[in-house]
């Protein structure tokens, strides 16, 4: 079954198990960590049947790769305590929430709009080779994919919230004392995905009117 997929995807999908395993090593957040990770688990052991039954550009791969390994990250540090500004005085000297006066954690705004802006090939894609649709029916697509995951997703946040205990909950959600957090992580997902579409199209254009501009022979 492996052997149908390209090399190249077999590597991504090695890759991010790689990172799946270096993210439990000294895991400081135990007790929330199997929920985190079972998403990108489940990902890679049906990987192989899910891309042989349908298959994907490589390209397409790499987005939903890189956007699971962003959240492996966040997952390792319950997404509240990703250390990015230790990390960032570490190379500069100075961290993000200093330089931008920030006053919460804003890992998880990132992941929220990346899986906006990384849901945009893939599924585009699929829309279009398996739904049979053009391209302003593959836009509408890939909005409602962003649109209804999102939406889906903060509403098992809540429910999570009602089953588990206090103090898993609020470490899984990472709300962080933000009462508006699942509009603006719905909102940050939307706009990644409307900016990288705009890009592409844009790109599309140019790339038409480079070719409508060649001298014919």
């Amino acid at each position: 079954m492996i052997a149908a997929i390209p090399p190249a995807q077999r590597w991504l999908i090695g890759l991010l198990l790689a990172l799946l395993l270096a993210a439990q090593v000294d895991q400081p957040y135990p007790e929330v960590a199997l929920l985190q990770h079972i998403p990108t688990m489940l990902l890679i052991v049906a990987a192989p049947w899910l891309l042989r039954r349908w298959p994907l550009s490589t390209a397409s791969v790499a987005c939903i790769v890189a956007f699971m390994a962003l959240h492996t990250l966040g997952g390792r540090y319950a997404y509240s305590n990703v250390p990015y500004d230790d990390w960032a005085r570490a190379l500069t000297g100075a961290g993000f929430s200093d330089a931008f006066g920030w006053t919460r954690n804003h890992y998880d705004r990132l992941v929220h709009f990346a899986f906006g802006a990384l849901s945009v090939i893939p599924v585009a894609e699929a829309a279009r080779r398996w739904g049979g649709l053009g391209t302003r029916g593959a836009t509408v697509g890939v909005l409602g994919w962003v649109l209804a995951v999102s939406c889906l997703y903060e509403i098992f946040e809540w429910l999570l919230t009602v089953v588990a205990a206090g103090e898993t909950a609020n470490r899984y959600n990472g709300q962080q004392g933000d009462i508006w957090d699942p509009q603006k992580d719905m909102a940050l997902a939307t706009l990644g995905a409307i900016l990288v579409m705009m890009v592409r199209t844009g790109a599309g254009g140019r790339r038409q009117t480079c070719a409508s501009s060649k001298p014919s022979r």
